[in-house]
């Protein structure tokens, strides 16, 4: 099956995944067969779709005539011929038992076309096994979703043992077609990527409490608040489900041996049907009070063990040939939200110290989860998983991205994309970091800055990650770090263009705000929502949107904390440009490629000129006098009369 042949999906399963696949599948534009067992389980799942894209709509996220057709193509059957005649695609998310699955696919196998492909959304069990159940194990693979689908970014394709390229190919073309990140697992290994790494994390937390090295709170402060991780070990957990999580480690520890071995906490909670959340209480009680957890109640040794634990999960997953620290720390990004992957994290560490972590709690406690992995030590020794940066080199960034797309055009991705491009104190340091390297390299002459993913410029500051520094000196040298770092932007000799595409809140609005040019596709959303918070736009936001739009409708953005769509904020004067979702890309970096060609000279000095009026109207005019006299003398000026003559292009030379 290629994919460009690909028209009907059928979705095997209308429980929360499999009514979340289906809708993902039908606003990509697929005709979409929803099936259950029993009429009242593909009506449920039918109504929770309709729902979801009625909320959709009701978020201006698609319009209510996209809801509409998008349930349209949506057919809920329970018939199993009628489900899959003719379809191309089979992704089956029935429950995670392999009985179960079996004789799924057993009566699939009987009426489903030959060239079909079929797709598991198994989060653990042996796609090499499931394959074999039917009689096309090559065209058979694992395409793993995250719970909910709809706004996960994450897709896993996983091959078996017997799984045909062309497939895998064909898998991934799928997922990118329903706006998904496909990462592939290149061998079939229990938990994959993303559960090899998070339920490892989550037993330790429970080894930790079991044998009273720590409690609860404070490895969730630790890990929510120090770490930065979207939710404490254990608010996972119970997020998650702790009875998933304990037959996870089940089979992990069944066929990977000891240490996978389920902590007696772990064992115990489920065991008393304490399963989280969903059943009212688990390691926090739903019911009485809820989640409440210290933000400063982590340690550095905590911190230290847990990483050292994901650490070596990389290093297996490496070793094994399953993936690469690049996949590995993409996919947790992307499907458990981390702000960096674990890969980079333990770098950032050290991996020699963690290394001493692992052989110090190896030697003190001799369980087998603490023998560190031949890649962790190997990796060790080259100076980190992505090796000793070296000072040739360009530099490596954690949290953008740089390149150079066009001819002296310098490009900032914020590469946040699991969390929004959200900004974090690194991110500034980054982004300072940055645009000094473009403005000393006399190559660029103009600066694109964008967000990675189309969901978001920038959501904002990342305020879990900072809700550790809360106290009031840390909060005022914080804003003061914003306020310098996008300062910089809006006083750099380039032109700076900021093409927005999805959110720009808070912070990202505030950096938006300090480039020279703000270009928004139509989907867009930009606004101050920090008076929702409580707090203040703290990075400028209250000086500057004055600056823009006046102070009356500047105190009616920020006072009302609302989301205004990209035209609104063209009419406000806060947009340059508004271009249809198809056309941006493209012409972000026409725009960007234009403001290169400009005179740099020239184009510096008026920035100077205008930045010093907005503070005295005298000193701007005098600055705006010298500048003027200075470009008499340049060379650039000669090139432009010259070309201007002559009716052609001038290129300026910066002199």
């Amino acid at each position: 099956m290629e994919f460009e042949e690909i028209e009907t999906i059928t979705v095997l399963g209308a429980g929360s995944m499999g009514h979340g696949i289906a809708e993902v599948a039908a606003l990509a534009g697929y005709e979409v067969r929803l099936r259950d067992i029993k009429s009242e389980f593909v009506e449920n799942g039918y109504e929770q779709l309709v729902w979801s894209l009625e909320k959709l709509a009701e978020k201006d996220q698609i319009s209510e005539d996209e809801a509409n057709a998008t349930a349209e193509r949506v057919t809920p059957l329970v018939d199993i011929e009628a489900a899959v005649d003719e379809t191309d695609v089979v992704i089956e998310a029935v429950p995670e038992k392999m009985e179960i699955k079996r004789d799924v696919y057993g009566e699939v196998e009987t009426h489903a076309p030959e060239e079909a492909i079929f797709a598991t959304n198994t989060s653990s069990l042996s796609i090499t096994e499931l394959s074999e159940m039917t009689d096309r194990a090559a065209q058979f693979c694992g395409m793993h979703f995250f719970n909910p689908p709809v706004r996960m970014q994450l897709v896993e394709v996983i091959t078996g043992s017997h799984t045909d390229e062309s497939t895998l190919d064909t898998v991934e073309q799928l997922a990118e077609s329903f706006g998904k990140t496909p990462v592939r697992v290149h061998k079939d290994s229990p938990g994959f990527i993303v559960n090899r790494v998070l339920v490892p994390l989550m037993n330790e937390a429970c080894w930790m409490v079991s044998d009273d090295e720590a409690t609860i709170a404070e490895i969730d402060s630790t890990t929510k608040f120090d770490m930065g991780l979207p939710m404490g070990a254990f608010e996972l957990g119970d997020q998650v489900g702790n009875d998933v999580t304990y037959h996870v480690l089940e089979y992990l520890n069944e066929v990977l041996g000891e240490p996978y071995e389920p902590a007696p906490l772990l064992a115990e909670t489920v065991e008393a049907e304490n399963y989280g959340k969903k059943s009212g209480e688990g390691f926090y009680d739903y019911e009485n009070g809820g989640v409440d957890i210290p933000t400063d109640a982590g340690s550095e040794a905590i911190e230290r063990r847990l990483a050292a634990i994901m650490a070596n999960e990389v290093g297996h997953l490496v070793a094994d040939d399953i993936s690469n620290p690049s996949d590995i720390d993409e996919a947790v990004m992307l499907g458990a939200g981390f702000p960096d992957g674990p890969a980079k994290l333990a770098d950032k560490i050290g991996l020699d110290r963690l290394v001493e972590t692992l052989d110090t709690l190896a030697e003190e406690d001799g369980h087998p989860r603490f023998e560190v992995s031949d890649a962790l030590r190997a990796a060790a020794e080259d100076g980190g998983f992505y090796g000793e940066p070296d000072a040739t080199e360009d530099r490596s960034y954690s949290t953008i991205e740089l390149d150079k797309p066009g001819e002296m055009v310098g490009h900032i991705e914020l590469s946040r994309e699991a969390r929004m491009n959200t900004i974090n104190p690194e991110m500034l340091g980054e982004l300072r970091d940055a645009l000094d390297l473009f403005e000393e390299d006399d190559e660029v002459r103009a600066v694109l800055v964008t967000g990675k993913g189309n969901r978001a410029f920038s959501a904002g500051a990342d305020v879990t990650s900072m809700a550790s520094s809360a106290s009031p000196l840390d909060g005022i040298e914080l804003s003061r770090d914003g306020q310098s770092t996008f300062g910089a932007f809006e006083a750099s000799p380039l032109p700076v263009v900021a093409a927005i595409d999805g959110f720009a809140l808070g912070g990202g609005f505030e950096l938006a705000m300090c480039c020279d040019y703000r270009l928004a596709s139509e989907r867009s959303e930009l606004g101050l929502p920090e008076h929702n918070l409580g707090l203040l736009p703290g990075w400028g936001g209250t000086q500057r949107l004055q600056r823009l739009v006046g102070m009356s409708r500047a105190k009616e953005i920020i006072f009302t904390a609302e989301r205004f769509d990209a035209d609104t904020m063209y009419e406000y004067d806060v947009v340059n440009e508004v271009v249809s979702d198809d056309e941006f890309e493209e012409r972000a970096h026409e725009l960007a490629a234009e403001m290169a060609s400009g005179p740099p000279v020239s184009r510096a000095l008026t920035k100077q000129a205008m930045l010093k009026g907005a503070e005295d109207l005298d000193a701007g005019l005098e600055l705006e006098a010298q500048s003027f006299g200075h470009l008499l003398g340049t060379d650039d000026l000669m090139e432009g009369i010259t070309a201007f003559m002559g009716d052609g292009e001038p290129e300026f030379e910066g002199e």
